[in-house]
């Protein structure tokens, strides 16, 4: 039986790419630019890369990047984008909780959850930190993003996820998140490329920035900078508070 995510996005390409929090494309890839000093010699892994939208517009910049995720769906819409575009990234059909790669990358992104906090398990988690680790050489710079448990600590997460819905577009209905564990239980409805309603009893893992630190300290990531992460708007200067969704983190060996 197909886990959630699996199912998710077995066909949901191009509606995954009409989605309202897919927008901020170029001013996160402006983020990582900087991030990585501009540095067009750099090789990136993006973990997770969904339909492509980062490692391709990073590939327009100049750089070298290849793009795993779990879904053969998402990918061939990022090949067939990155075709579009006249770029060249290297898209490959990999679990991140395995990837092959040792010491191959200079930097690795993994953006609006990329597989991690979808796993089912914390292990499973944390196996996916595990293969970024040994994925990058050392110096190397780790930029992903996670969901942030002070959030529903002080809000609900069923009225901010129906305050940025759409007619058409995915809803998410009886939330329930868990103190004992920091996952929040939902139901989450999408119309998938053919049309067709579908409905998916989701399970999400939420972080405190504590814990990101201590699991990226057990794996030698030394420099760990913890951020607010606003749509489209990465930015050091934004401190991570009860308000954010997302955290953004920045790790280097």
């Amino acid at each position: 039986m197909k886990k959630w995510y699996e199912a998710l996005f077995e066909n949901y390409a191009r509606k995954y790419d009409e989605e309202s929090f897919v927008k901020g494309t170029l001013g996160e890839c402006d983020f990582i630019e900087k991030e990585l000093s501009h540095d067009k010699a750099l090789r990136i892994l993006d973990v997770g890369c969904g339909t492509g939208r980062h490692a391709i517009e990073l590939a327009k910049r100049g750089y070298d990047v290849t793009g795993i995720d779990l879904s053969e769906a998402q990918l061939a819409r990022a090949k067939q984008k990155a075709e579009e575009s006249a770029v060249e990234v290297e898209f490959l059909h990999l679990d991140a909780r395995e990837l092959p790669f040792r010491n191959q990358f200079d930097a690795v992104i993994m953006l609006c959850e990329g597989g991690f906090s979808l796993m089912e398990t914390d292990e499973m988690n944390y196996q996916i930190l595990e293969s970024v680790a040994r994925a990058l050489c050392n110096p190397g710079r780790f930029i992903f993003t996670a969901l942030n448990a002070l959030f529903p600590l002080y809000h609900s997460i069923e009225e901010f996820m129906a305050g940025g819905s759409e007619d058409g577009k995915a809803t998410y209905r009886s939330s329930t998140f868990d103190l004992m564990t920091f996952r929040n239980h939902s139901i989450i409805t999408i119309i998938d490329d053919d049309g067709k309603e579908m409905e998916l009893r989701a399970n999400e893992r939420f972080y405190v920035p504590s814990e990101i630190t201590w699991l990226l300290r057990s794996l030698g990531f030394k420099d760990i900078g913890i951020f607010g992460a606003r749509l489209g708007e990465f930015s050091r200067e934004h401190e991570l508070t009860t308000e954010d969704f997302e955290m953004l983190v920045v790790a280097e060996f």
